[in-house]
């Protein structure tokens, strides 16, 4: 068992910044994926972003592209997501999530993980 805890969360205004992070803890895994997920209210849980084992690839949903940078370090076993530019379109629950499957495709379904945080809020005032 994997277990993600996720904090940063917290309420900003538009144009601002916000670093979420991402830890985990219990079973290692290697080769494995970590992403981000979100959730707003009355919506569907979506992708955000996807960082790879080694962090050397990285995949974005068409709408953060640019402002939003994932990244992990291994020795801490934690996830970040650098959140910049901050549109109040971007609130949600924000949730990490693993997977220890190897993969060739990026995943960005919600099936395609197998572990989950519990989520941490984000709120973006205008």
């Amino acid at each position: 068992q994997v277990q993600l805890v996720e904090s940063g969360g917290g309420l900003v205004q538009t144009g601002g910044s916000l670093r979420l992070s991402c830890a985990a803890s219990g079973r290692t895994f290697s080769s494995a994926y970590m992403g981000w997920f979100r959730q707003a209210p009355g919506k569907e849980r979506e992708f955000v972003a996807a960082v790879n084992w080694s962090g050397g690839s990285t995949h974005y949903a068409d709408s953060v592209k640019g402002r939003f940078t994932i990244s992990r370090d291994n020795a801490k076993n934690t996830v970040y997501l650098q959140m910049n530019t901050l549109k109040p379109e971007d609130t949600a629950v924000y949730y990490c999530a693993a997977r220890q499957r190897r993969t060739v495709v990026v995943p960005i379904s919600l099936a395609s993980y197998d572990y989950w945080g519990q989520g941490t809020q984000v709120t973006v005032s205008s």
